[in-house]
């Protein structure tokens, strides 16, 4: 049995200027003033159709990113309707095999210290688990059937592909302090580091 923190890639190469000037390019056409972009216009551009409410234009970009987490996470991300998902399966993936350590890999629960009563009964848990897959699969069951016992906090792996719009709905409601505290870990990392490559599309929502 192996237990890691959740982390995420993005897949894509990101240049936030490029960015900028893309979807100044794009919500231009809107007004007919494409005569008025410059070299610096498309900063102050971006901010006035988001404060405008205008935000249909950002969805003409879009990033993935892929997500190592625990499925009880995905459940939550897979909820977004606007976007396009890749997700390591269960059905196929025969963890008692090499490939994978011959274990399962877990997500680290945030939320209890390791020398807590409850993360030693999760621990428990988890081992009873893994032995139990690996006995199934021993007695001649598939990976699709032994599947009904793994928990939620099973390391998957999810590429999420979304425009700039729904990444900003998915960060208002997945960093707010209402979340579940493993999406929100997820989510406020993943935040953090958009708001550190794109400027101004992502600079109001607080982490």
């Amino acid at each position: 049995m192996k237990i890691i923190k959740p982390w995420f890639e993005i897949l894509d190469e990101i240049d936030g200027e490029d960015v900028l000037k893309r979807i100044e390019k794009i919500g231009r056409v809107c007004y007919k003033s494409e005569e008025r972009i410059t070299d610096d216009s498309a900063r102050k551009f971006v901010a006035n159709i988001l404060k405008s409410g205008h935000e249909s234009v950002i969805e003409h970009e879009k990033i993935s990113v892929r997500i190592i987490c625990d499925r009880g996470v995905t459940h939550e991300i897979v909820r977004h309707r606007i976007a396009s998902y890749s997700q390591e399966s269960t059905r196929y993936c025969n963890y008692s095999k090499e490939k994978f350590g011959k274990e399962l890999t877990l997500i680290k629960p945030l939320f209890w210290k390791e020398d807590s009563i409850e993360f030693k009964m999760w621990l428990d848990a988890m081992q009873i688990i893994e032995d139990t897959y690996n006995k199934l699969i021993e007695a001649g069951a598939e990976p699709q059937q032994a599947r009904s016992i793994l928990p939620n906090s099973l390391k998957t792996e999810i590429v999420v592909t979304m425009n700039l719009r729904e990444w900003r709905h998915f960060f208002r409601l997945r960093t707010a302090k209402r979340a579940h505290p493993q999406m929100r870990e997820v989510a406020c990392a993943i935040l953090e580091e958009f708001q550190n490559k794109i400027p101004i599309i992502f600079d109001d929502i607080e982490l």
